[in-house]
């Protein structure tokens, strides 16, 4: 998606083109098949579901359709983690994939040691403490139960995107909330969750023997199999920083 002369513009195929994904299940087969896939258009050419989808179709309330629901949809069966794994931009990996992203993005890290050596943020910290007690909460209660909003701590956003991007957190639902009456209402909020409560800690961890260092080799060299024309700099740039550059707040 990009913005030209302040109008956005969606990039993506024709109904009839033979990479046109038509379906949710068209859209998991490829994911997994390709391992993992940014939601929008970035550098790599080609390299989103946004690409290859039709275009009129986003937003359009369809769900048979609308890559937009289908999100919705990976994120909720729960076989593909959903969440801002891309340059701080929302993405998909898949099951198999999710093991390598968390070696090398955390740096082998759990997220109590890294809090322990002074890798982490007192806001990250107060957000993940939340998961202690429950393995899913929605994006509002994560806000007001961690202390941010008026009077209290700021960041919230960039905060929950940064724990994406260290894979601590994935996006695991989209429900409306409920009134005293048990009834819903409103649009669709984010509910977060852990990778360890959505795939078991034993396979999030389970790249830990290797390096993160070979961990995002591995990643950088899929990329370059499956998508030859993308550069060295554009595959650094989607593979994200580790632990190591995150400053203490």
């Amino acid at each position: 998606m990009g913005n030209e002369n302040g109008t956005w513009i969606m990039y993506g195929v024709e109904w009839d083109d033979p990479e046109c994904l038509h379906t949710v299940d068209d859209a998991i087969k490829y994911i997994n098949e390709v391992g993992f896939l940014p939601l929008f258009k970035n550098e790599i050419p080609g390299f989103s579901l946004e690409e290859r989808t039709v275009p009129q179709y986003w937003w359009s309330g369809n769900i048979e359709r609308d890559p937009w629901e289908w999100r919705e949809i990976i994120a909720r069966r729960g076989d593909i983690a959903y969440g801002k794994f891309f340059d701080k931009k929302a993405g998909f990996i898949s099951k198999k994939w999710f093991p390598f992203f968390a070696n090398y993005r955390r740096d082998g890290y759990d997220f109590d040691a890294l809090w322990e050596d002074g890798k982490a943020t007192r806001r990250q910290k107060k957000l993940m403490d939340l998961f202690e007690e429950e393995p899913e909460i929605f994006s509002n209660e994560m806000k007001a139960k961690g202390g941010f909003g008026k009077g209290g701590e700021k960041g919230f956003d960039g905060t929950v995107c940064d724990l994406q991007m260290l894979t601590y957190l994935t996006v695991r639902d989209f429900r409306q909330r409920k009134n005293k009456n048990g009834e819903n209402y409103g649009w669709p909020i984010a509910v977060y969750t852990t990778p360890d409560n959505l795939y078991g800690y034993k396979h999030v961890i389970s790249e830990y023997k290797n390096s993160p260092a070979d961990s995002g080799k591995a990643i950088a060299d899929h990329i370059t199999d499956v998508y030859p024309i993308a550069t060295k700099a554009q595959i650094k740039k989607l593979l994200g920083k580790t632990v190591g550059s995150q400053g203490k707040k």
